[in-house]
């Protein structure tokens, strides 16, 4: 489990225990479940729509064998109806604003009786944008239902007839790999519903989203140039992980997730000018796009960068990238190269 969610989950749990300390619990888990969402934002806003119906990890044990948009249909759908059909006892979001037909989901429980390319066939035929929003609609109602619980409300527990509801509703399928949902949810009182699912079930599903976007992103350099178009090292890159590179769809350096329309300028500029980087324009000197917009702190780096991929190529570049990674990481680089790209370029030779 991520250390900072694990930490926040623990310091949460500690303080719902004791009344004195109930409103700072609620605090604390409204902000591990905003810290976490904002993962499932960054994934959506950035990543395209081909990767949600991905199985990078078919087959193996684990929430990793799944897809992203399955995933974010099971952590709502899961959360809608514990919050409201158990707690709050009022109208899941799904219907109440209207979700299933935007979402096109084929089908309104959480999803836990599929398997295998069932997830797949069924992640396909999501709308994500749509499948976005109602996750979005679903932590807001969530979030306003934990800022009006009370410490008395924890210890509330839930009957028989709770169970008979929750098959009525028809949202938990009646397959053995899902019908067991309802007695692990009517087991637990209040306090045991806000630790699974409110908080530790979005935490292991979304670390999963993690290995299965951090996947899709290898997979997708694979066989790809790894020198940026604006002269970074991908294979050097502290974004490594997340970033499939600005020569694939799944770009998401830093600059692309800014971007209106989530491309790189500098990539958008090589790509309108039929250049491999920016090593091949005569306005490298002076150009000012993206990674070389003064304000950036890497400016000088980028640009000395490009400059010696110039002079010297590509490969030599890569080689000299990971000689100075073998001894420092990637924000140390950037500091020994400086704020003057001349200077930085300088060092680049001398190394």
């Amino acid at each position: 489990m991520d250390r900072s969610w694990s930490e926040m989950n623990r310091e949460m749990q500690t303080l719902l225990a004791k009344q004195a300390t109930f409103a700072a619990g609620i605090e604390k888990l409204l902000a591990l479940r905003e810290s976490l969402m904002e993962q499932i934002t960054q994934i959506v806003q950035n990543f395209p729509e081909e990767a949600f119906a991905q199985m990078p990890f078919a087959g193996a044990e684990g929430y990793h064998s799944k897809t992203l948009a399955y995933s974010i249909w099971h952590i709502f759908r899961i959360e809608d109806i514990v919050a409201h059909e158990m707690i709050a006892e009022d109208r899941q979001v799904l219907f109440a604003q209207g979700f299933q037909g935007a979402v096109g989901a084929p089908l309104i429980t959480t999803g836990n009786e599929l398997s295998g390319e069932a997830i797949a066939a069924f992640s396909r035929q999501l709308n994500i944008p749509a499948l976005y929003r109602y996750a979005q609609a679903v932590k807001e109602s969530t979030d306003q239902m934990l800022r009006q619980l009370s410490p008395a409300d924890l210890k509330r527990r839930f009957d028989g007839g709770m169970a008979d509801k929750l098959r009525r509703t028809g949202c938990v399928s009646e397959a053995e790999s899902a019908a067991w949902l309802i007695g692990y949810w009517c087991g637990k009182d209040v306090l045991g519903l806000i630790r699974m699912p409110f908080s530790r079930h979005w935490i292991m599903h979304v670390e999963a989203m993690q290995r299965i976007k951090n996947r899709l992103c290898k997979l997708a350099r694979k066989g790809v140039n790894p020198v940026a178009y604006c002269g970074l090292s991908c294979n050097h890159c502290f974004l490594g992980a997340w970033c499939g590179s600005c020569r694939t769809v799944y770009n998401t350096c830093s600059f692309a997730t800014v971007s209106p329309d989530g491309q790189c300028p500098n990539a958008a500029c090589c790509q309108a000018k039929g250049i491999d980087g920016c090593w091949g324009c005569d306005r490298l000197e002076s150009c000012e796009k993206g990674f070389y917009t003064p304000s950036n702190d890497g400016a000088a780096a980028a640009r000395a960068q490009a400059l010696y991929i110039r002079a010297h190529g590509e490969k030599a570049f890569l080689q000299l990238q990971s000689r100075l990674h073998a001894k420092y990481d990637f924000e140390k680089v950037q500091e020994i190269l400086g704020q003057d790209w001349r200077e930085a370029l300088r060092r680049l030779e001398e190394s």
